[in-house]
């Protein structure tokens, strides 16, 4: 594994169990054993840092998401997804979602990339909508874009039984969705 790499995982790792912006330079270079002139190389700042780190997370859960398929169509590979993801890292919540939080009064570039990717993962959501609705509806793909979101927080604290709850509940929207339709 490159250094690169190597940062960015560990620097990933140190985020999700201590928080983005409470956490010294030092603590989250230790892991990976780099200097602070081997992360300014890389990533030219801590907040660079920050952003690759999101930049990589969101791209590994959307690879993540486009490799799994799931018998019940493509709303249920999306919270089949989540409940593999969960099971796999641990349910921490949303790592983007508070990276906005930190950081919203003070980089405006790392609120801009949460937005985009939470834009794209919300068109991803509303095409799986449609996939399985066939034909858009943009307040359903609001209403599961939803769940998804209040299922990854929610799990933080009442594990990840919920995802299968929120899972149920998209079911639910579709099947009166498509009983609308008829």
């Amino acid at each position: 594994m490159d250094k690169r790499t190597e940062i960015l995982a560990s620097a990933a790792r140190t985020f999700e169990t201590q928080g983005l912006r409470g956490v010294g330079i030092d603590q989250v270079l230790a892991p990976s054993g780099a200097s602070t002139r081997t992360l300014y190389k890389h990533f030219g700042s801590r907040d660079g840092l920050v952003m690759a780190v999101l930049e990589d997370r969101h791209q590994q859960f959307m690879a993540q998401l486009a490799s799994e398929r799931a018998d019940g169509g493509a709303i249920a590979s999306l919270f089949d997804t989540l409940a593999h993801w969960v099971n796999a890292r641990g349910a921490s919540g949303c790592m983007l979602l508070r990276a906005r939080s930190e950081y919203a009064q003070a980089n405006e570039a790392i609120v801009a990339l949460v937005q985009q990717q939470k834009a794209q993962f919300h068109t991803e959501i509303a095409a799986r909508v449609h996939t399985d609705l066939g034909c858009e509806e943009a307040a359903l793909a609001l209403q599961v874009w939803l769940l998804f979101e209040g299922a990854t927080a929610a799990a933080t604290v009442a594990g990840p039984a919920v995802i299968d709850q929120a899972r149920q509940a998209a079911f639910t929207l579709m099947a009166c969705a498509k009983a609308a339709r008829s």
